[in-house]
């Protein structure tokens, strides 16, 4: 498998970085992601992109230009929250 170029997941890495987004529906893999809303954290040198949807795990997608769907609406935004996930220096709650 090739890895993409530097300069390319730079790019993606600047556009995507702490957008927040949702599991487009029909996609099968993300079938157990539908209505939730989650943050893309980073893309990494492999050109996925490394999602939080707030249950502790941050997941690997895959072609997510593809498969995600930026949150635009305010009250959609509202969905997500930033406290519960893992990756914090105090968790406020642990699984």
């Amino acid at each position: 498998m090739a890895f993409p170029e530097k300069a390319a997941v730079d790019a993606l890495k600047l556009l995507w970085t702490d957008r927040l987004v949702t599991a487009k529906p029909g996609v099968p893999v993300l079938a157990r992601f539908a209505g939730k809303v989650g943050r893309v954290v980073t893309v990494n040198f492999n050109g996925k992109a490394l999602v939080d949807f707030g249950d502790g795990c941050w997941y690997d997608v895959a072609d997510f230009e593809r498969v995600l769907d930026e949150v635009t609406a305010e009250a959609d935004k509202l969905k997500y929250d930033p406290t519960a996930n893992s990756a914090q220096t105090h968790p406020t709650r642990q699984s």
